[in-house]
């Protein structure tokens, strides 16, 4: 995708991957510092471990994702869909 490598673990640091659609995609421990995901469709995504810190979440689907032990510090979240959502404290959100 845009010539990114989407996998568990990828270096996807300031990734501009807006409107992105990423359903399923396995991106545990994945580097997504300052990535731009405004508007990305990431249901079900598995992002255990991953390094979110600062990126841009604004209107992203987040459903049923698996964010447990995830970074969110200082992530931009406004509109954010977290129904079902597996959280940072191991949580479900409803």
């Amino acid at each position: 995708m845009n010539g990114y490598k989407i996998e568990p673990g990828a270096n996807l640091s300031g990734a501009n991957l807006r409107r992105a659609v990423l359903v399923g995609a396995d991106l545990e421990g994945a580097d997504l510092r300052d990535a731009d995901l405004s508007g990305a469709d990431l249901r079900c995504a598995e992002l255990w471990d991953a390094k979110l810190t600062g990126a841009n979440l604004s209107g992203a689907d987040l459903r049923r994702a698996d964010l447990r032990r995830t970074n969110l510090t200082a992530a931009h979240m406004s509109g954010v869909n977290l129904r079902d959502a597996r959280m940072p404290d191991g949580s479900i959100h409803d």
